[in-house]
């Protein structure tokens, strides 16, 4: 079998990245591959929603050679990895000691197409979906404006284009240039390059903008500050944004006639929750729904995109929260945080399977959430 097509942890992670890339993730969010080795041999991957001691020792029974756990186990800074330790270290050191390697999507999933949001919302049957909230993608940009004597325009304009300035897509040495008149005053202690201290000067100028990439700031500034006649050329950087396309959580219209009641009937058959609750009556009409696994709150309502939305549907609220969106006149539904997103893992391992057919993708049958619904409860 040739290199390139070694089944490794690196072929997930690579797989993984692609369906649910990392710079999609929330920026105090930890994903990746945060266990393992890309080089180690992986034939069979269990998904689960978290790690927990009877996933990780299924993991073993069933012979894989990774996890791929939607919640990181790693997400704090840690200090030690102990077997004995009371947090998730203790699996974290499970895992290594079992030579499991770990990767975790977490909210990149969230923000993908076709990840944890969109699956829930496809339970919901929404239509015109887009995220509430977009996630900023794609290498930074900004653009450098500078003022140059017409004279040094062609000089000073070659040399940032070669330090990296002017490239937008397939298009290269790209600037805009504006005519106008500047004016200095250089002190005793100044030693201009043009005009005399001590001295009034005004000079025909040329606006010069610029986009550079990130990586690039650092040389097109030497770039600028070299081949600029001025001691000290004025010159400004402002960060740009790209146009956005994704991001976390999903708004969207529901279909006609749908009541609370009737939505949190086909959310409960939907991921199968035991302990889905709803906040406002069931009567109530709806038409249109915000959309976020986890633990959502009242953050929707404060999204321009989803302010409009007449139900939140999510994993868990806060009673705070829950009072914050029935006093805007508006209603939710908690489907239980676990159970919010575990309906991806089987849609996730298809796309996989798909992806890297001599790969082996299992579900976990121990990943389990940590509430039970409630029973009759009798005394002693």
């Amino acid at each position: 079998m040739k290199e390139g097509k070694r089944l490794t942890v690196g072929r997930v992670a690579a797989a993984m990245e692609y369906l649910a890339p990392s710079k999609l993730a929330q920026p105090w969010d930890n994903v990746g591959l945060l266990i393992g080795s890309p080089a180690a041999p992986c034939r069979r991957v269990l998904l689960t929603i978290d790690l927990t001691g009877a996933v990780l020792a299924e993991a073993t029974s069933r012979q894989c050679q990774a996890v791929i756990a939607y919640h990181p186990p790693l997400f704090q800074p840690i200090k030690s990895v102990r077997a004995d330790h009371p947090g998730t270290e203790s699996i974290v050191h499970q895992a290594i000691a079992a030579g499991l390697a770990v990767y975790s999507p977490h909210t990149a999933l969230d923000a993908a197409d076709g990840g944890t949001n969109d699956v829930l919302g496809q339970m919901c049957s929404l239509s015109d979906v887009m995220p509430f909230e977009y996630v900023q993608v794609g290498p930074r940009q900004f653009k450098m404006v500078t003022f140059v004597p017409t004279n040094n325009l062609d000089a000073l304009s070659r040399a940032m284009f070669a330090a990296g300035a002017g490239r937008i897509g397939d298009y290269e040495q790209c600037s805009y240039r504006l005519r106008g008149e500047g004016t200095f005053f250089g002190t005793e202690s100044t030693t201009p390059r043009v005009g005399r201290r001590g001295r009034l000067e005004t000079v025909p100028e040329i606006r010069l903008e610029m986009v550079v990439p990130e990586p690039a700031l650092p040389q097109v500034t030497a770039a600028l500050r070299a081949h600029h006649p001025y001691e000290e050329p004025a010159f400004d950087i402002y960060p740009l944004t790209t146009s956005p396309t994704m991001g976390i959580g999903r708004v969207g219209r529901l279909p006609a006639g749908m009541t609370l009641g009737r939505l949190g009937s086909l959310l409960q058959r939907g991921t199968q929750s035991k302990i889905i609750t709803l906040v406002g009556s069931k009567t109530t009409r709806l038409t249109q729904a915000a959309v976020c696994v986890g633990a959502a709150g009242r953050l929707p309502m404060d999204k321009p995109n989803s302010a409009d939305c007449d139900v939140i549907v999510t994993g868990e609220i806060r009673h705070h929260d829950a009072l914050a969106i029935l006093r805007n006149g508006k209603t939710a539904i908690a489907c239980g945080h676990w159970e919010s997103e575990r309906p991806v893992l089987k849609p996730l391992a298809a796309r996989l399977t798909k992806a890297l057919p001599e790969i082996k993708f299992l579900i976990s049958r121990r990943d389990a959430g940590p509430f039970i619904p409630p029973t009759r409860m009798s005394g002693d």
